[in-house]
């Protein structure tokens, strides 16, 4: 079996959510909290410099109220370091903008319409449809499975 791109005979449109998908990143042998320490403002990244072992915490969707368990850094990031100035700067590029918007919202499904809602530059929900649904996954940013 490859451990390809899973295509789904429906094909996304600008009202398809995506989210990220944490089984991309062990199919991949890439661990996303290393990803994820990266984009830790400069004081959690020394809070977590120990990376690999983090706590579970319970997390409180502020749009929905659903109480969800996630890791501590990922709480911290959400919580804090998503609402520093420079976290969605214009020089990052597209898709780690996308990802970051996902994980600070709890990665909570999006579609491309909400996600270009949320960066901080003139995003087209068009051109954030065409740059996940190309022939690669980036970072495991996918649609959901229905």
């Amino acid at each position: 079996m490859s451990q390809g791109k899973h295509r789904s005979l429906v094909k996304p449109t600008l009202d398809t959510p995506f989210h990220i998908d944490f089984r991309w990143w062990q199919s991949h042998a890439r661990d996303w909290r290393f990803y994820m320490h990266r984009l830790l403002c400069p004081e959690h990244q020394a809070q977590f410099a120990d990376w690999q072992n983090t706590t579970l915490v319970d997390w409180v969707d502020p749009e929905t109220a659903e109480v969800r368990q996630v890791e501590g850094m990922q709480y911290v990031l959400m919580t804090h370091c998503a609402h520093q100035p420079d976290f969605l700067e214009a020089h990052v590029p597209l898709v780690d903008a996308i990802f970051r918007v996902l994980v600070a919202h709890g990665n909570r499904p999006m579609t491309p319409v909400e996600i270009a809602e949320h960066l901080k530059r003139p995003a087209r929900p068009q051109v954030i449809l065409r740059t996940l649904t190309g022939r690669r996954d980036y970072l495991g940013i996918r649609p959901v499975e229905q």
